[in-house]
């Protein structure tokens, strides 16, 4: 192999081994599976479990949506327009206005409290929201189930 093609080899390899990991970082996949019998959000991730964390859903009078859905908008800093502009933080919509989403309100994460979004310590909802924002609405489902 001559001097020049040893040259023209190695950044070849490089960009290979670039779009390689690149590919791997986007073929990432994320579910957030909300069990609403057990109040806990489940995160896998690839389908490793990464996380199990106590949230809230809807109380009596109101529902939390079953299903399986795609996130349809994130946004960090968010307020209920129907809620006397309750802070939503790190909110994550799926399905019209109801999102994944911080709560100020601790104290009643693990049973129902909400108005039917899914509740989570802002620490999580975080971690969530900045997971979605890097691998893609388009590879994050969302599963409510019973």
């Amino acid at each position: 192999m001559t001097t020049l093609q040893k040259t023209m080899l190695f950044p070849l390899v490089l960009v290979c081994l670039l779009l390689a990991v690149a590919s791997a970082q986007a073929a990432q996949r994320v579910t957030a599976t909300i069990d609403l019998s057990e109040q806990r959000l489940y995160l896998h991730v690839d389908g490793r479990l990464r996380g199990k964390w106590p949230i809230s859903t809807a109380r009596s009078g109101y529902r939390t949506p079953v299903g399986s859905y795609r996130p349809t908008r994130l946004e960090r800093d968010w307020h209920s327009r129907k809620y006397d502009w309750a802070p939503m933080p790190y909110s994550i919509f799926f399905l019209g206005g109801y999102a994944i989403h911080g709560t100020t309100d601790l104290k009643n994460l693990g049973r129902p409290a909400s108005h039917g979004c899914v509740r989570l310590h802002p620490d999580n909802a975080a971690r969530l929201f900045n997971l979605v924002q890097r691998v893609g609405k388009a590879s994050t489902r969302i599963v409510v189930r019973r």
